[in-house]
């Protein structure tokens, strides 16, 4: 079967994904084969394919295949999330581009606009994962809004809610004026900011005594219902009991005494503002103070903010800073670094607003989860997050899990009484007014006497059960699914999400099954330029990922983005890097082809060297398979396509070629070429999980296969025993032929001028037969007396010289005296460091070790340079 000269990767990609999805090797049913299960974390439905996508599911693709040779039943689970914050502000965006408000919209009608645009724009992304080669279990798609998934997620709020766990509260939360809508302290990103420290002047009721305070948030004071002082300071003592008027707003407010201000922080004097603080909160509910919330949802100003209402809050601070000076109440300003609470979707600045919320409490919830990875059960790759994650479970808060949002899981509590304080929590309105019946003894009650809560539920809340849901784990606890799959054995997710959605997972999953969700979790580093700056479309530096794929191949951008993606390390991505791929790709290629085009001869036996060079070659192969597989043990994707990268480069086709190739329009005998076809073959499938369309392609190239026989599902490399003397012997007479080689190439000696090989003793075994072939040799030969003239070269310890007349031994001599002085002064360097008792003595053994072989070796390089020069001087 013949094959074309190029590689077209982008028509033989096509062309093996169809064939894989018609034969549904990608599905999973449950059966007798241990499972080996992967969830895709779920991206945004509405996303596109960016950089990172691309490596954390080629990472997910290489196990899932690797897993599916090694005879595991293979399934990954694909799915989108319905990414509540960012597709509701798509949604409103678009309407406003339209002239829609969504105010001016029901609920119902807007829900409907943001279905449409999720019909429009969702699962974009899962087609482009298919293009990258992906093998998920397509007909396993999961969204998290799908009825189901809701159902599950609405009945572990009820559960939750039943066993004390969820709770409504009225408290200081994180407050997104962009999004208008509450942040858990996760999705809040503290970043350190320029801004100004205030000064300014409260003037003491009944006096023209005056205090300063210390703030970067002026437009607060109209907020303000008290100032606090230390009942120590001695500086404020005559102050304990009076009033001050805070500017501007000139209101009248007490001088609380409270041992939570810093006496040597700041001017000593603390505003407090209870509606704008959590700190401030907990003295307002001390000292029982008033609440003034001053901000509308959007952050401006309500009519709190007096003549400044409608004015953005950072607006609203410059004109209140002039006033102060126009009033000469601000005594100064000062630049100030501080830190400041971003909305990690946003970006916008995040306010403390006091809110009535849904909680859920995360204390007992954490304990297992904490456990669970400190003993090991649930691995982190690289263990450094270790210390990461035990420093975020053990300072756990209670989950604000409620979202003013409309896109999302509307929570299932229902209010039946003039305020909110009388609620039920119900999977469904029918059970919602069974309950409330009861509870108010009202049997006449009906379902339009309950009223819903208006929220939905954090995102979060639903993708933490994802490793569960998928398998419908929720609602039918038992199902055969469920209790196949799960628990799953690898994630693969980035650290930033550890907390949000690694952590939460390990939660629910003991919480609900009393396991862990998953084994292993791999955590991939950031996808950086090659300058090391995160990609973003403001930088323009973040390429085109179905571009890349256009113009490399599928193949090709995995292979570039994994050679340099080390688990848990930030990946430095440059377009080269695909361009290195597409070049292995072709060196792929050309290697069949090659093998393709040998004309084979069933009569003509298999000569010496070809014999020699499988045998080598097969154990050479057996070596990097172990080390292969223990790099997937530990999870260094990256290491092991290096390590196959090099084995199939190097030793397959830069010299196993080279030993069995026929001289030039000869035939291959026919035992060489099968050996070497079979070889091709074990090749193919160490390199299928990371190039799985040429690797598939040339699988059937090579031979015809059914179905059954396709590489997909063809076994991965058994491990055998390896004959470590084969190896060194090869490795000494690879080391010959390439300094043979370097020498013909100085000294201009063309390979067809054969040369002659003399050593002066046999101290070291090689193929002879090989370095023949390979470098042009007409014999070897061991010899006391030495010709005139040689050329020479050291491998290790063995020396080795070839009769060859020099042109100008005067210039030869003068360059080994050069190479001569140069060993001499590298010799007393090493000796200087080992006679250094402090060296020696404190050096880890391996160390100094390493010098006495560089002490031994240059003795010996030195010995033989002296010999060539004797030799040229007689």
């Amino acid at each position: 079967m013949g094959s074309p000269e190029k590689l077209n990767a982008n028509q033989i990609a096509e062309k093996w994904y169809s064939y894989w999805l018609e034969h549904k090797y990608f599905h999973s049913q449950p059966d007798e084969r241990r499972p080996y299960t992967i969830v895709i974390p779920p991206p945004n439905v509405t996303g596109v394919l960016h950089m990172g996508h691309m490596m954390n599911n080629t990472l997910q693709d290489v196990l899932i295949r690797r897993a599916r040779m090694l005879g595991f039943n293979a399934c990954w689970v694909p799915g989108t999330d319905h990414a509540s914050i960012a597709t509701e502000a798509k949604v409103v965006q678009k309407l406003a581009n339209e002239g829609v408000k969504k105010e001016d919209l029901s609920r119902d009608e807007f829900l409907g606009h943001a279905w449409q645009w999720t019909d429009d724009h969702g699962g974009i992304i899962l087609d482009q994962l298919k293009k990258l080669g992906c093998s998920c279990d397509w007909d396993r798609t999961k969204f998290t809004l799908d009825p189901e998934m809701t159902e599950s997620v609405l009945q572990v709020f009820v559960d939750l809610y039943e066993r004390g766990l969820i709770y409504r509260g009225y408290r200081m939360v994180n407050w997104d004026p962009e999004a208008q809508t509450t942040l858990s302290d996760e999705e809040v990103i503290h970043e350190e900011k320029q801004g100004n420290l205030y000064h300014i002047a409260y003037r003491v009721v009944g006096s023209e005594e005056k205090i300063t305070i210390a703030t970067t948030r002026p437009e607060t004071l109209m907020g303000d219902t008290a100032v606090a002082i230390h009942p120590e300071d001695e500086r404020f003592k005559h102050l304990h009991g009076k009033k001050v008027i805070v500017p501007i707003v000139e209101r009248e407010v007490p001088i609380i005494i409270d041992d939570y201000v810093d006496i040597e922080f700041g001017t000593g004097c603390l505003k407090v503002t209870p509606a704008h603080d959590e700190n401030d909160k907990a003295l307002g509910d001390k000292h029982n103070l008033a609440f003034v919330d001053i901000f509308n949802p959007d952050g401006t100003l309500n009519k709190e903010g007096l003549h400044l209402e409608g004015k953005d809050r950072f607006h609203a601070r410059k004109l209140i800073v002039k006033e102060l000076e126009k009033s000469g109440e601000l005594v100064s300003t000062k630049p100030h670094t501080h830190k400041v609470g971003l909305s990690e979707r946003t970006k916008a600045v995040v306010e403390p607003r006091l809110s009535d919320q849904w909680f859920l409490k995360m204390e007992q919830l954490a304990k297992p989860a904490l456990s669970a990875v400190e003993d090991g059960t649930v691995k982190l790759f690289p263990k450094k997050f270790m210390n990461t994650y035990r420093h975020w479970m053990s300072n756990i808060r209670d989950w604000n899990i409620s979202r003013q949002l409309w896109w999302g899981q509307q929570i299932p509590a229902y209010y039946y009484g003039p305020d909110k304080q009388d609620f039920v929590v119900a999977l469904t309105q029918e059970k919602a007014v069974e309950k409330a019946r009861v509870k108010t003894n009202n049997p006449t009650l009906s379902i339009a006497d309950l009223t819903q809560d208006e929220d939905v539920l954090d995102t979060w809340f639903s993708s933490w059960l994802w490793p569960i849901s998928v398998f419908d784990g929720i609602r039918n606890p038992d199902n055969d699914e469920v209790q196949y799959y799960y628990p799953t054995q690898d994630l693969v997710t980035g650290p930033d999400i550890l907390f949000f959605w690694v952590a939460r997972m390990i939660m629910s999953g003991y919480t609900f099954r009393d396991a862990q969700p998953f084994q292993n979790v791999y955590l991939t580093g950031l996808v950086r330029d090659n300058q090391g700056r995160k990609m973003s479309k403001q930088l323009g530096n973040s390429p085109n990922a179905l571009g890349l794929i256009d113009k490399y191949g599928a193949d090709s951008v995995r292979v570039g983005l994994l050679l340099s993606s080390a688990a848990g390390n930030d990946l430095l991505f440059d377009e080269a890097l695909c361009q290195q791929g597409k070049n292995f790709a072709n060196k792929i290629w050309n290697a069949h082809r090659l093998l393709q085009g040998w004309e084979i001869d069933d009569s003509i036996s298999q000569d010496s060297v070809a014999k020699q060079g499988i045998e080598w070659y097969k154990y050479k192969f057996q070596k990097e398979l172990t080390i292969v597989n223990d790099h997937f043990d530990k999870y260094r994707i990256s290491d092991a396509l290096m390590s196959i990268y090099k084995l199939i480069w190097d030793d397959f086709c830069s010299w196993l070629l080279e030993l069995v190739k026929p001289s030039y329009g000869k035939p291959i005998d026919s035992q060489t070429h099968a050996e070497v076809v079979e070889i091709f073959e074990n090749n193919l499938r160490l390199l299928h999980p990371f190039m799985p369309f040429l690797s598939e392609e040339l699988w059937h190239v090579l031979g015809t296969r059914s179905a059954e026989e396709a590489l997909i599902v063809s076994s991965w490399p058994k491990s055998e025993k390896v004959n470590e003397n084969v190896l060194r012997i090869f490795s000494h007479t690879m080391e010959m032929v390439s300094s043979i080689r370097a020498i013909r190439m100085q000294k201009n000696i063309p390979m067809k001028t054969p040369l002659q090989l003399i050593e002066e003793t046999k101290q070291v075994d090689y193929y002879e037969q090989v370095v023949c072939k390979l470098a042009s040799i007409d014999s070897c030969t061991v010899a006391k007396e030495m010709p005139e003239q040689v050329l020479s070269f050291r491998v290790g310890t063995s020396a080795y010289f070839m009769p060859f007349s020099l042109d100008n031994p005067v210039e030869e001599m003068r360059k080994l005296e050069e190479e001569l002085s140069y060993q001499k002064g590298f010799l007393q360097s090493v000796q200087k460091k080992l006679s250094n008792s402090r060296f020696v003595d404190n050096a880890p053994e391996s160390v100094v070790a390493v010098e006495r072989k560089k002490e031994s070796d240059a003795h010996e390089k030195i010995k033989h340079i002296e010999q060539q020069l004797a030799q040229l001087q007689r």
